[in-house]
């Protein structure tokens, strides 16, 4: 299939910078059984010296997999058929080991999406950045640890000795991200390749490592290729884009270009399916009916986390919910946004009583489920239910997708054959065939892998849904048609929905109300209109400004 629609690449000019980064004709092919035979097919791309070149598509689309195709990093049941990639004189493609392993650190360095996962638990930071010059037999024990320390304070981290000797679990995702931006940079590299480096982030401190890549960038002259399927993300800090869809390139071209007059109708859906602050309150088709109480009642809820020692004066305490109350009604979804640590999650974990509270009450159809014990719990358990934020741990690896949707209702009663009937038509409506009831997790993105996540919350026509960042890994045209059915299942259901989230852009398009935490209170709600065009705290206004490529209104 040819790449149709894709704008052609340029002659080469003389007198043009050289690219620092050649990719031609590269095709990668994937195991049999796959949806598709090929990852990419017959891509190419140049990066050009100091250049920011982002690559946007949905999952699946090939863009992740050519990033690490250029690193060196495809695993073995993944292999490149056919093409060239090109580094300055190096052919990548046919450069051994020895090679390789030199290359990256001291010429390409990557920052993965998930730092926890790509950073070792048991090294402090300090090691992990040191251990990349000592790989590369760079400087001594002394020497190491002074750049560390460098480059700890260059990418904005505070106190840059504790953090030194900081474990990796002990820092914000933020600052994970930034630890790996260190590391990236420690051997001066000429190319930094970034997969999806802001996705899980709110959006300050997204903000704040879009600064922080751009300016680094500009500072030392880098290039870089920025994987992302956010086109606010591109409009923030692209030069030039290349757009995927399913192996291709469909279009590429300069972001001013490609973000005013895209091409291709891939790319225009793709933007027009990207979340914008609407500045307008969520239409109903008619009123509620007055209720003498609310779906779900929170008044005063407490909820302290404590570490260390009190007998040895370590001990430290953090109110990850303090004094928490706010009203739901059926039909009516309050968004919860914040930053990392705000106490969003640790409040949806409360609502679900997947833990205990200290103090407050949770009335939910009137009685208050906060003082009930599991064994009285487990009867309403169906009536409440959880979207989990994190798709990979939340689904069991050995168990079909099938089993995943069905053992619950079955457990509760429901005749096998109703609980798969009812999976497979969930699975159509969250986007997925037939076809994945047999198989399992790993199989799956991590997009694909949250919608059945949705699809297994759903499998209990709940009266109340607690969406724990829901759709936070997901494309904007899956994000828009998860949204859509989630709406659509509202109107028909009557379910009241919780809805946490770090994008703003999607609350504004999903609530009706918005509760905004900071460190563990709600410091403002009110409708949309209000927290986006008319915000009263000034925390809510940094939260809005630091929406990427987004103004209010617009």
């Amino acid at each position: 299939m040819p790449d149709q629609g894709a704008q052609p690449l340029q002659t080469a000019d003389p007198a043009a910078p050289q690219p620092v980064l050649s990719v031609r004709d590269l095709t990668v092919s994937l195991p049999d059984g796959m949806e598709r035979a090929h990852a990419v097919q017959g891509i190419s791309f140049d990066l050009l010296p100091g250049q920011i070149l982002c690559i946007i598509g949905e999952s699946g689309s090939g863009k992740s997999v050519t990033a690490h195709a250029v690193m060196g990093l495809l695993p073995p049941s993944i292999k490149v058929t056919e093409g060239a990639i090109r580094m300055g004189g190096t052919d990548i493609l046919a450069a051994g080991a020895e090679t390789l392993r030199d290359l990256r650190g001291r010429k390409m360095a990557m920052i993965f999406q998930d730092p926890l996962s790509a950073l070792n638990p048991l090294m402090t930071v300090g090691a992990q950045i040191a251990e990349v010059m000592m790989a590369h037999g760079v400087g001594t024990p002394g020497s190491r640890r002074a750049r560390a320390l460098e480059l700890l304070d260059e990418v904005g981290l505070p106190d840059p000795p504790l953090m030194y000797r900081q474990y990796p679990f002990r820092l914000s995702g933020g600052q994970r991200q930034r630890v790996m931006i260190a590391m990236a940079l420690a051997l001066e590299t000429s190319i930094l390749i970034a997969d999806e480096p802001t996705t899980a982030l709110d959006v300050t401190t997204q903000a704040q490592i879009l600064k922080l890549i751009r300016d680094i960038q500009a500072r030392k002259g880098m290039s870089v290729m920025f994987i992302t399927h956010d086109f606010g993300v591109v409009a923030e800090i692209a030069d030039s884009v290349v757009v995927m869809e399913k192996g291709h390139i469909v279009e590429q071209g300069s972001a001013d270009t490609v973000l005013r007059t895209p091409a291709h109708p891939y790319t225009k859906r793709l933007i027009a399916a990207v979340p914008h602050l609407t500045g307008t309150d969520r239409a109903h088709p008619a009123a509620a009916p007055a209720k003498a109480e609310p779906l779900l009642r929170v008044e005063g809820l407490v909820k302290t986390y404590r570490s260390g020692s009190k007998l040895l004066g370590t001990e430290r305490v953090v109110k990850a919910v303090d004094g928490v109350s706010f009203d739901l009604w059926p039909g009516r979804t309050l968004g919860v946004v914040g930053e990392s640590g705000s106490g969003k999650s640790s409040l949806g974990r409360l609502l679900v009583k997947l833990m205990d509270s200290d103090s407050g009450s949770i009335l939910f159809e009137g009685s208050d489920i906060a003082a009930l014990k599991e064994d009285r719990f487990r009867a309403l358990r169906p009536k409440i239910q959880m979207i989990f934020q994190d798709p990979f741990a939340s689904l069991n690896p050995r168990s079909t997708i099938g089993h995943i949707l069905t053992v619950g209702p079955v457990a509760h009663g429901v005749p096998y054959a109703k609980a798969r009937a009812s999976a497979q038509d969930l699975l159509t409506m969250v986007g997925l065939d037939a076809g994945a009831f047999g198989r399992y997790p790993h199989e799956f993105s991590g997009g694909q892998r949250q919608r059945v996540g949705i699809a297994r919350a759903l499998m209990f026509q709940p009266k109340l849904l607690v969406a724990d960042e829901a759709v936070s890994a997901l494309d904007v045209s899956i994000q828009a048609q998860i949204l859509e059915l989630l709406d659509k299942i509202q109107r028909e259901t009557g379910v009241g929905m919780i809805f946490i989230t770090h994008d703003l852009r999607v609350a504004s398009q999903i609530c009706d109300e918005i509760a905004v935490m900071q460190r563990g209170k709600i410091v403002e709600s009110g409708p949309p209109s209000q927290i986006f065009l008319n915000p009263h705290s000034a925390y809510t206004r940094e939260l809005v400004a630091a929406i990427p490529g987004e103004q209010p209104g617009s």
